[in-house]
This record gives structure tokens, C-alpha cells and sequence, in this order.
């Protein structure tokens, strides 16, 4: 069986590399972030541009990115109305870049700039994804400790393979981009997408720095709304591990059954255990609850995707003023594509009427714009 060549993309010198940079509050390292972005790019011989997403800052970044912008031509800005998390503005950065290759990484400088000539040289070699694994992390011991477990658990139970230890920080050929783009889920895991569209991956050592004011900004409460997104979206665990439940809790019930039967019929023991019934009870009583619970969350991301509301909404834009982005038209998902369609048929639905072009002018006339509908 042949493989398809891997391209080699080495002698390509007409290359423009996208990095995307989502910004919440950040205002103090903007301009440091900028010049490290582009002073580690610089040596790779590509052309670049830097694409902030603000996404609702309340500090002075939006003020500080518009400055940015109007002093360089390649910093590109896109202002969201309000905040829509992290995920959301990598989407909304992947929509906008326009590169060959698009390198995605926080703006707290815990993703080191200097990494990128790394992936840069790994794309060129031929690999369409080159992720970040990140090494020696600087936070305290309890969220080392709870990212190493999240990562193994999801490792574990997802249906793709998700390296552990990576996040958004890496690069993605511009395919990929548009693939991830292209995907309509609102419930968005970045890492767990990029894993699910394939493609030619390969992860890259990178040591995790410290944020630059040792204040984070998603709080634990964040992270874990993340993990939960993240095992929801890419394994059935959660449904699954019911059926080992139900199964333990049959085989209880039936000993515990059987025990106080004998007893009943064979002895003459008063049938023992109500305390250990009640606790029994009690125990299968919070594992229904909780299966319930489980069932609750699935049934809310149906009724988010249902309602299919856009990811984000755009403000406004600096530098990219009278662009279209095909990509944006691509990630149109099917279900709104038809939703049109079906209202388009509702404004036409009875013009029968017969075509006269008395109405255009002369140059118009000869080519109709309007056809009629014929009758059922």
C-alpha cells in the first residue's frame, strides 16, 4: 500500500508564517510579547504577521494592540465584543491568519517565542502539525499534580490519541487550519481537535515558563470547566462506566437478596442488616444522581450545538479591513446552511407569477434573475 508523499518545504522561501496570540487582559507584557514573537521568527527567513485576538479585555490592551497595529502593517487585530474564553478566541485567530503555516501560543509568555523556529523547521520537513510538549512547569505543586493527573485520565478513556502535556502552543499547516475551522462543535478542546483531524503530527520538548506577573488568569474553576469539555468531547467514559456500575450493583443486591431469603427460610435469625441497606441505598442512591448528573451535561452540549449560536462575535478589525476569509464561509456549518436554504424557499414560496422584465432595464432584460416556481 503507498503513502502519500511528505512535501518537502524546505526550498520554499516565499512563506508566511501567522501567529496567533488570544489576549485577556495582558496589557503589562503586549509589547515584550511582540518583540520576542518577532525577534525569534526573524532568523527563519519567512515572512510574518502577528494576529491578536483580544478577547473583551478590560485593561488597556485593546488600546495598546490598536498602537501595535498602526506601527506595523503585519500586526493584525481582531476585537471580539465581549469575552468568549480562551478556545473561542483560538478560533476566531485561526479564522483570521492568512499564513502557510499558523503558530498558535498564549500571550503570558509561558509559551516561550523561541520555540517557534523549532516547529518552523519541522514544518519544513514535511510534518503539518508540531505540538508542544511542555517540560518542567512552573506552577504550584497542586496544579502540576492536577494537570499530570487530567492528562493521564484523558489519555486513558479518549477516542483519539491526545498527547499529554500539550496545549494550544505548537503550529499547524494552513489545511489543518482550515480543517479545525472548518469543525462545527461549539464544546471546543483545542488539543483534542488538532489530534482528531490527523494529518502528520510530532511533538517538540519545550519547558513551560513561569507567567511573566505570577497572576493566572483562568482560574481552577476554568480549568476544570476545560477538562470537563475535554472528556465529554473526545470520550464516551462517562456514559460508559455506568454499565460497570450497574453491573457491581446488581451482584450486590443479589447477595444481599439471597443472604436475607436464607435467613428468612432456613433460620431462625431476625433478617439483619437494615443499617447496611439503608447505607447500600444511600450509596446507589448518589450513583443514580450522579448518572443523572452525566446525563444532564451531554443533554445541555446537544442543546448548545442545537441552538448553534456562533462561537464569537466580531467587534471590530485592525489591518484587515476589507478581507474575506474563505475560511470563515467554510466553517458555515450544514445545519445553518440549510436553516438558510429553508428560509430562502419561505420568501419565494408562491411566486408563480410570470417573468416580465418590463421592470429592469434594457442592458438587464435579456438575462432573467428571477425564475418562477413551478406548482406542486
Amino acid at each position: 500500500m503507498s503513502h502519500p508523499a511528505i512535501p518537502d518545504r524546505r526550498s520554499d522561501n516565499n512563506v508566511l508564517i501567522s501567529v496567533v496570540l488570544p489576549v485577556y487582559n495582558e496589557a503589562d507584557v503586549l509589547a515584550t510579547l511582540l518583540n520576542r514573537v518577532t525577534g525569534a521568527i526573524a532568523a527563519c527567513e519567512v515572512d510574518c504577521e502577528v494576529v491578536f485576538v483580544n478577547d473583551g479585555s478590560t485593561d488597556a490592551s485593546p488600546q495598546i494592540l490598536d498602537e501595535l497595529a498602526a506601527a506595523s502593517a503585519a500586526v493584525r487585530v481582531v476585537h471580539l465584543v465581549r469575552n468568549f474564553g480562551h478556545q473561542a478566541a483560538v478560533q476566531a485567530g485561526l479564522a483570521h491568519a492568512r499564513g502557510d503555516a499558523v503558530v498558535l501560543m498564549d500571550s503570558d509568555l509561558q509559551d516561550a517565542p523561541e520555540a517557534v523556529p523549532q516547529f518552523i523547521r519541522k514544518w519544513r520537513l514535511g510534518y503539518d502539525v508540531v505540538y508542544a510538549i511542555r517540560t518542567h512547569r512552573k506552577e504550584n505543586l497542586l496544579k502540576r499534580a492536577l494537570f499530570a493527573a487530567f492528562h493521564r485520565l484523558l489519555a486513558r478513556v479518549a477516542s483519539v490519541r491526545i498527547p499529554a502535556d500539550a496545549g494550544i502552543f505548537g503550529l499547524v499547516d494552513r489545511r489543518v487550519a482550515r480543517q479545525i475551522v472548518a469543525l462545527g462543535e461549539r464544546d471546543r478542546y483545542f488539543p483534542g481537535l488538532r489530534s482528531w483531524v490527523g494529518f502528520r503530527q510530532i511533538g517538540v520538548e519545550v519547558e513551560r515558563s513561569a507567567r511573566y506577573d505570577h497572576r493566572p488568569r483562568v482560574s481552577l474553576l476554568g480549568l476544570i470547566r476545560l477538562a470537563k469539555t475535554a472528556l465529554f468531547s473526545f470520550s464516551s467514559f462517562p456514559l460508559t462506566v455506568f454499565y460497570t456500575i450497574g453491573g457491581l450493583a446488581a451482584v450486590v443486591f443479589v447477595g444481599l437478596g439471597s443472604y436475607s431469603l436464607f435467613c428468612r427460610l432456613f433460620t431462625d435469625l431476625a433478617i439483619p442488616g437494615w443499617t447496611s441497606h439503608i447505607l447500600t441505598g444511600s450509596f446507589f442512591g448518589a450513583l443514580n444522581a450522579l448518572g443523572i448528573c452525566i446525563l444532564g451535561e451531554y443533554v445541555v452540549r446537544i442543546y448548545d450545538q442545537v441552538r448553534a449560536r456562533p462561537l464569537y462575535l466580531v467587534d471590530r478589525t485592525v489591518n484587515m479591513e476589507h478581507e474575506f476569509d474563505h475560511r470563515e464561509e467554510d466553517a458555515l456549518d450544514d445545519a445553518t446552511y440549510l436553516d438558510l436554504l429553508e428560509q430562502a424557499a419561505r420568501l419565494l414560496d408562491g411566486f408563480t407569477a410570470p417573468y416580465d422584465p418590463s421592470w429592469m432595464g434594457a442592458d438587464e432584460a435579456d438575462e432573467p434573475r428571477i425564475y418562477p416556481i413551478p406548482e406542486d
